[in-house]
């Protein structure tokens, strides 16, 4: 009898699902919307959640009671008092399966890392960071991101040009091309104007607009270079709590850059990895190459007893063929 592992990723904006076999071969698929209960309550998330199981299994042509091991990630599971809402709301799923729950910045630490276990520091519209040693142990920040002072990604990049460019109006700071290029994003009429909408809610500059900070910086403005290296040491910084946490200071390991965000540019990488080895010089940077589901997957053929490096490669590869065509 074939084992089969499902994993899920929940997203706070779309939800993925895996199915693979013991070779792990990729076998079947499913996506959604959120499923998050922040986004959408507990009741609809678990008729989406339901729905795109369901999905994934006929895609795979196999019923629940063919899933040796489950594995999810999942937006909204932040703290102690989330996992038992979530282990109800997993248990009405009627897998029938062992399985394990993780925040979902987690998968993406177990698709990244060749070994199963490190660092993950996720940066797109915001920030979080998670790790895991290799006894399960886990670390993590807060994942609150400006609430708490983590910072990183394109929300707080935005957030700090726009103070650059108030500090530049009020000449409390230097002057930017930053400015320019809000007034043509927004519409405004001049700095004012720009300054005056945004504190009346006429213009919005959101996370969207951080691709302007990297065109900025790029094209050689200094406050935007500074932003960028900002936001890399604030990165860095994430995942040295991490690291300090699971001890990982004289360890070789590997940290595992999620997110579109690091597309953004090289500055933001290199005032990372400068910050991370001033704290533990061994670790390697690497970005994720595979979906998240992947790790989730992997979580779920673990729960089965598999070890997760002895399906990894494997399951990137025909995860890939899968979604590709």
């Amino acid at each position: 009898m074939t084992n089969y592992y499902l994993g899920v990723d929940v997203g706070n904006t779309k939800s993925h699902a895996l199915i693979a076999n013991e070779q792990g071969q990729a076998i079947g698929f499913g996506e959604t919307g959120t499923a998050s209960w922040e986004a959408i309550g507990w009741r609809d998330a678990s008729a989406v959640l339901g729905a795109l199981i369901d999905q994934t299994l006929a895609s795979a042509g196999l019923s629940k009671a063919d899933i040796a091991g489950a594995g999810f990630g999942l937006a909204g599971y932040d703290w102690p008092e989330d996992e038992e809402p979530h282990r109800q709301l997993i248990d009405s799923l009627d897998l029938g399966a062992p399985y394990a729950m993780v925040n979902d910045a987690m998968p993406g630490l177990l698709a990244g890392s060749t070994t199963g276990w490190g660092v993950a520091v996720s940066a797109g519209t915001s920030v979080n960071c998670r790790g895991r040693d290799r006894q399960g142990r886990v670390g993590r920040v807060t994942g609150s991101a400006q609430l708490f002072g983590e910072h990183g990604a394109a929300n707080e990049l935005v957030a700090k040009a726009m103070q650059a460019v108030a500090r530049a109006w009020t000449l409390q700071g230097p002057p930017t091309t930053l400015t320019q290029a809000f007034i043509a994003a927004t519409g405004a009429k001049d700095a004012i104007d720009l300054l005056a909408g945004l504190a009346r809610e006429r213009y919005h500059l959101t996370p969207a607009h951080a691709p302007l900070v990297f065109d900025v910086a790029a094209a050689g403005d200094p406050v935007a270079q500074e932003l960028l290296i900002w936001a890399g040491e604030g990165l860095g910084s994430l995942a040295n709590g991490v690291i300090r946490q699971l001890h990982f200071e004289n360890v070789a390991f590997e940290v595992v850059l999620a997110g579109s965000f690091y597309k953004g540019s090289p500055r933001v990488v290199e005032a990372m990895r400068e910050t991370i080895h001033a704290l533990a010089p061994r670790a390697k940077l690497v970005r994720l190459q595979a979906p998240p589901v992947v790790g989730a997957t992997l979580l779920g053929a673990e729960q089965a007893g598999v070890p997760i490096h002895a399906l990894r490669e494997a399951l990137i590869v025909s995860t890939g063929r899968l979604l590709n065509g």
